[in-house]
C-alpha cells in the first residue's frame, strides 16, 4: 500500500451563526487545496453546537466535498437529527457506528455521545459490534478507532469531568489487536497526544475555539479562546503502518509565503 493520509476536523459546533461555519469552510478549502488531497476526511463530533436539525443542514452543506467525508456524533450531537438531515437516513437513537474501508486502512468510528448527557460512554451494543469489526477485518492491514470522548485524562478541568466512562473496557480492546495503531478523538477543543492502551491517542482541535489545560484555566472565567485560526489534524499511515500524525493551523487571513519584514 502507497500513503494513506486521513484529515480530522472536529467539535465545528455549527450553530446558524456566520462564525462557525466560515471557520468549518476555511478548513475544507485549505483540505480540498492540498496538492496530496486526504483520502478520507473524518469529523469527531460535535457538529453542531445544539444537535437541532436546522444546524445539520448548514453543516452538510458547509462539509460536502469530493473526498469522503466520515462524521460521527459528539455530546452536543442529536443521533435523531443526525441521522435524518446529515446522513438521510431514517431517525433513531441508537449509536451511529460506522467502519469504513479507505485502501488498506479499516476505520471504526464509534458513538460515545449519551443522549441528554454530557460525558461518553460506549455501549455493550457498540463493544459487540466493534470486535464483531476487527474479526471482519484484513489481518495484515492497519486499523484506526475514533470517537467523541477522550479515554485518558487530559489535564483538562472541563473536559476531563465529561471524558469517556469506563475507559479500560476500550483499552482492554486497543491492546488486544496488533492492527490497531491508534485512537482518535475530539472534544477537548485543544490539539493534544498521549498513549491509551500503549498506543497514540491523538485529540484533535477544534475549528471553533481552543480550551485550555488546568495550567491555564481559571474558572469560570478564562475558559474557552476564540482567537486562535481553526485547526486540523493529518493522520499519515505509511507503507510499513506507522503512524505519523501533524497539526496544522489553517489561517483565517491566507497564506504568506514571503518572510515579513
Amino acid at each position: 500500500m502507497g500513503m494513506i493520509l486521513v484529515a480530522q476536523v472536529s467539535d465545528t459546533h455549527f450553530d446558524l451563526g456566520p462564525r462557525n461555519a466560515e471557520r468549518a469552510e476555511r478548513v475544507m478549502a485549505y483540505l480540498a487545496d492540498l496538492r496530496r488531497r486526504p483520502d478520507a476526511i473524518l469529523v469527531t463530533g460535535d457538529v453542531t453546537d445544539s444537535g437541532k436539525p436546522d444546524q445539520y443542514a448548514e453543516a452538510r452543506i458547509a462539509l460536502q466535498a469530493d473526498i469522503p467525508v466520515y462524521a460521527i456524533p459528539g455530546n452536543h450531537d442529536d443521533r435523531g437529527a443526525f441521522r435524518e438531515v446529515l446522513l438521510g437516513e431514517q431517525s433513531s437513537v441508537e449509536p451511529i457506528n460506522r467502519t469504513h474501508r479507505v485502501g488498506a486502512l479499516t476505520l471504526a468510528l464509534l458513538d460515545s455521545s449519551v443522549p441528554g448527557e454530557p460525558s461518553g460512554q460506549l455501549t455493550d451494543d457498540t463493544y459487540d459490534w466493534l470486535r464483531g469489526v476487527l474479526a471482519d477485518a484484513p489481518a495484515d492491514g492497519p486499523i484506526l478507532l475514533a470517537l467523541h470522548h477522550p479515554p485518558a485524562h487530559l489535564y483538562s478541568p472541563v473536559v476531563d469531568e465529561i471524558a469517556l466512562a469506563e475507559p479500560e473496557r476500550l483499552a482492554a480492546i486497543v491492546a488486544g489487536d496488533d492492527r490497531v495503531l491508534g485512537v482518535l478523538t475530539g472534544h477537548a477543543h485543544s490539539a493534544a497526544t498521549t498513549t491509551f492502551a500503549g498506543k497514540p491517542l491523538l485529540i484533535a482541535p477544534s475549528t471553533a475555539s481552543v480550551l485550555g489545560g488546568e495550567w491555564e484555566l481559571a474558572l469560570p472565567d478564562h475558559v474557552m479562546d476564540y482567537a486562535p485560526d481553526p485547526a486540523v489534524a493529518l493522520h499519515v499511515i505509511d507503507e510499513n503502518h506507522r503512524l505519523t500524525t501533524h497539526f496544522r493551523s489553517v489561517p483565517m487571513g491566507g497564506w504568506i509565503g514571503v518572510a515579513p519584514n
